[in-house]
């Protein structure tokens, strides 16, 4: 334990210096889900979002070592999770020391961990065990950062869902469940007071509008929707979604805690019975959101405040269970190209999008290219590529233990690193790259830390 105290102790200075956006303000965040078989490997998507994206922060749905490495140095706030089956495994202090030390700690010093989700949407959940042991996970999670002198950069909090309301309509009427919801809202609330986090809600408007109310659930323009006890006109469904939330942690006197939109989102494609899923409503959706909470306007029960939100999600999951649309929610496509614009691409002068550049073949004018795997190439193609190009004369120090490029210690990641290094020492020729069609070209550099891809 001296040890890692000391470790942590020399890395207090760099600790300092990160500006974590998400924590003490607001920012437009995206959800990073990876429940697919095509994506990107995450040292291409953090690289993606750092420098093609305006986004400021990230929610990630595990802690995958490997996935949160690729946002080092890049800025961004990270929020890990952990998974709802692990939760009662952190009522042991043990368990939850252990987890820090092996999760948080190795990283703490070059990635922008703003806060540790405990489990999601576990207070809506019909188990009893797990929900009484949300707020004891928590606190023993907080005990241990606070013995690391974590507590001020990274915070504890755990999405819910709307279902912890029982009233929510008109929003001046919000009102948490009774019984073991009730009884779980008011330690939570207090946790989140004593430490400085936020009550980080899932609320989608895309599960709560009628045929009638889409303009409204789409912030449109509609005659709006009038509070009759307190007067007051709502424009929009997320709007009422929030008060009502609001209003129910005031019954409880705890007004005072900060409100995230822990996830939000529209999808673009669905079953032939799901109503109002296109592409034109996710884009007004999303859009019309990221305009509306960053514009400083608030709510009609908190006026005059911007809101941190999580746009619900990063791709489109191809691996995700249920109805068409479940797969359908990113705002990219698997290959990094939008779904649609919503306006978080960098603009270069001018006002072009600078949109990522993904090619097999770039023309001889292409600046920086770098050769990566494709997408789910078989581990032992990935293999004997690491073994032909080590025998090729090329340096391969950089993935042995110890190396800059060791982690994340995977065949994928160390071919990659490789792959690249043989493509640029002989040419940069398309065939270079070809490694039996497992090799592809790409414009977006998937450098990480100090692991540097040669271009």
């Amino acid at each position: 334990m001296a040890t890692m105290a000391a470790a942590i102790s020399t890395l207090s200075i760099l600790l300092m210096a990160w500006t974590i956006k998400a924590v003490d303000g607001a920012g437009i965040g995206i959800s990073y889900g990876r429940d697919a078989s095509n994506l990107r490997p995450p040292v291409q998507v953090a690289q993606f979002l750092a420098h093609s994206t305006t986004f400021d922060c990230l929610k990630l749905f595990d802690a995958d070592p490997a996935t949160v490495q690729a946002f080092a140095n890049t800025d961004l706030a990270v929020a890990v999770t952990m998974p709802n089956d692990l939760v009662a495994n952190l009522t042991d202090l043990r368990f939850a020391h252990k987890w820090v030390r092996t999760n948080i700690v190795p990283r703490v010093d070059d990635t922008n961990i703003a806060r540790i989700l405990v489990g999601n949407e576990v207070i809506s959940t019909a188990n009893r065990s797990l929900v009484s042991s949300l707020v004891p996970a928590m606190q023993n999670l907080h005990t241990v950062l606070t013995s690391l002198s974590l507590q001020h950069r990274i915070k504890v909090a755990s999405p819910q869902s709307l279902g912890v309301l029982s009233t929510s309509n008109p929003p001046s009427t919000g009102k948490f469940r009774e019984g073991r919801v009730a009884e779980v809202m008011r330690p939570l609330l207090s946790f989140l007071r004593a430490t400085g986090s936020p009550f980080m809600v899932n609320a989608y408007p895309f599960f709560g509008f009628a045929v009638d109310t889409l303009d409204y659930a789409l912030f449109r323009p509609n005659p709006g929707v009038e509070d009759q006890h307190t007067g007051l006109i709502y424009s929009n469904m997320l709007d009422g979604q929030l008060d009502a939330v609001f209003s129910a942690m005031k019954r409880l006197g705890f007004d005072d805690v900060d409100i995230v939109i822990a996830e939000t989102g529209w999808p673009s494609v669905g079953d032939p019975w799901e109503l109002g899923v296109n592409v034109d409503n996710a884009r007004d959706y999303n859009k019309n959101l990221v305009r509306h909470v960053s514009s400083g306007t608030g709510t009609p029960l908190m006026p005059n405040r911007t809101f941190e939100a999580y746009i619900f999600s990063l791709f489109d999951e191809n691996l995700k269970p249920g109805p068409l649309s479940q797969r359908n929610f990113g705002l990219f496509h698997p290959d990094l190209l939008p779904v649609y614009d919503i306006g978080v691409l960098r603009t270069e002068v001018g006002g072009q999008a600078t949109a990522p550049v993904q090619t097999l073949n770039p023309t001889p004018s292409d600046s920086k290219r770098w050769c990566i795997p494709k997408p789910n190439t078989d581990v032992l193609l990935l293999q004997q590529n690491v073994e032909y190009v080590c025998g090729q004369g090329i340096d391969c120090t950089p993935i042995q233990p110890g190396g800059v490029c060791n982690f994340p210690d995977t065949v994928p990641a160390h071919a990659a690193f490789l792959m690249n290094e043989y493509y640029q020492a002989f040419g940069r020729n398309a065939f270079d790259c070809d490694f039996g069609r497992t090799g592809m070209i790409t414009g977006i550099d998937p450098s990480y830390g100090s692991c540097v891809y040669s271009s």
